[in-house]
């Protein structure tokens, strides 16, 4: 029996020690195990800490953004709240899948320009005020649609509002046709057209003011038609007619009136142009207007005009050195009660850049009264002009006028111009 007592105690030695060898092996297995899962939680506690981090920065530059609170508001109270929702960058704006941009580009281009010129010296023919704000011109311009552009420009005078022009164009007519309706200053010769800002003198010549309607000359409601002609040797040649309804100016300056509907007023204008070399151009122009007096429709009084400028910019100082010279010739034919009025006009003026914002200039004034052609007015001009930037000129003129019957004026006129926004840029 002992042997066998043997072999048992053996065996069940054996077994003991082979499960003690298992268990110790599967512990050393667990145990590796937790420590993995503590390391892992280790790197997943050291990235929310970094998170964290990040996100109490990003808080700390939102609330300095912020406007600052109101104490006792409620709007304060709730703007706090939302802070961390001023972090979130604002959605771009987006018009029909046009973009942001598009916003911007249906805003017109809106401008304001100031006038003001002061009077010294005696006239007792045309007097002015010491100081006046001569006029503002609201000017708001913008593209309608790919067919056509509006302009509009109201003139806003001590006494009342005015506008000066409105009008749409149309640009993509067939045949290169450029048609124009609304209200708007005729293309008859060379002053007329041009808004008082851009004028090289404080005051119209003198045969603008006797023959020509005034500072207002011929603006009236209707339509416009230009085509530019094909013509050789590089001279670029247009071609303008228009028609109106046939009122303009007023009082002494009255150029046309309608009685009736059919009393239309009508304007043509060829103007040429070429460049004479890479510095110098020269511009001719002829020009005929038609239309009714206040005497009755059966009065008709009838312009012809005749202008030229001169321009010389050298492309290497063109910022420092330019001159242009102009000149117009005006011829009127009005009926009378008794007679034919026939009386001429004309002007000469030539303004010269001498540095980079001075510009100096001169002017002569000879013309006729309209409806006193035996009566003839001269006059002389001195301007000296400062330009402190592209915004404001500063402009001071010495005018002499020599009025019919021995009336003589020495008066010393100074303007000052400045513009706010963008306005859009005027022919030359």
């Amino acid at each position: 029996m002992k042997p066998w007592i043997g072999f048992c105690l053996f065996a069940l030695l054996a077994s003991g020690m082979a499960l003690g060898q298992q268990g110790s092996t599967a512990s050393a297995d667990d145990t590796a195990a937790l420590q993995q899962k503590i390391r892992d939680l280790e790197d997943r506690l050291i990235a929310l800490e970094g998170q964290m981090r990040t996100l109490k920065a990003q808080g700390g530059q939102a609330a300095a953004v912020a406007p600052s609170p109101v104490p006792g508001s409620t709007e304060t109270t709730a703007s706090t709240e939302s802070a961390p929702v001023a972090s979130v960058a604002p959605e771009p704006v987006s018009l029909g899948g046009a973009g942001g941009s598009a916003a911007k580009a249906l805003n017109p281009d809106i401008s304001m320009i100031g006038d003001f010129v002061a009077f010294a010296g005696g006239n007792s023919i045309r007097p002015s005020p010491s100081l006046e704000m001569h006029e503002s011109e609201l000017g708001v311009q913008a593209v309608i649609d790919p067919y056509a552009k509006g302009d509009f420009f109201l003139t806003f005078g001590e006494q009342g509002v005015n506008v000066e022009e409105g009008f749409i164009t149309f640009t993509a007519l067939p045949e290169s046709f450029v048609a124009r309706v609304g209200k708007m200053r005729s293309a008859f010769g060379k002053v007329n057209g041009m808004h008082n800002h851009v004028l090289p003198f404080v005051d119209r010549p003198l045969v603008t003011q006797n023959l020509v309607g005034g500072e207002d000359g011929i603006d009236d409601a209707g339509i416009s038609v230009e085509r530019i002609i094909p013509f050789p040797k590089g001279i670029f040649l247009s071609a303008t007619g228009q028609v109106f309804r046939g009122d303009s100016g007023d009082g002494e300056e009255l150029v046309f009136q309608s009685h009736k509907k059919g009393d239309i007023s009508t304007v043509a204008h060829l103007r040429g142009y070429k460049d004479l070399n890479e510095s110098t151009n020269l511009e001719l122009g002829a020009s005929y207007a038609r239309g009714h007096n206040e005497l009755g429709s059966d009065f008709i009084t009838s312009l012809y005009g005749m202008d030229a400028t001169l321009r010389w910019k050298p492309l290497r100082r063109a910022i420092y050195n330019s001159f242009v010279a102009r000149s117009e010739f005006i011829w009127s034919q009005r009926h009378d009660l008794l007679t034919e009025q026939r009386a001429f006009g004309m002007y000469a003026s030539g303004e010269y850049q001498f540095k980079r914002r001075w510009f100096v200039g001169g002017r002569y004034d000879w013309s006729d009264r309209a409806r006193a052609a035996n009566l003839t007015d001269t006059g002389g001009s001195a301007i000296l002009t400062y330009w402190p930037s592209e915004f404001s000129q500063i402009r001071g003129q010495y005018r002499f006028t020599d009025y019919a019957g021995g009336h003589k004026s020495n008066e010393f006129l100074m303007q000052l111009l400045f513009s706010l926004g963008a306005h859009g840029a005027h022919p030359f």
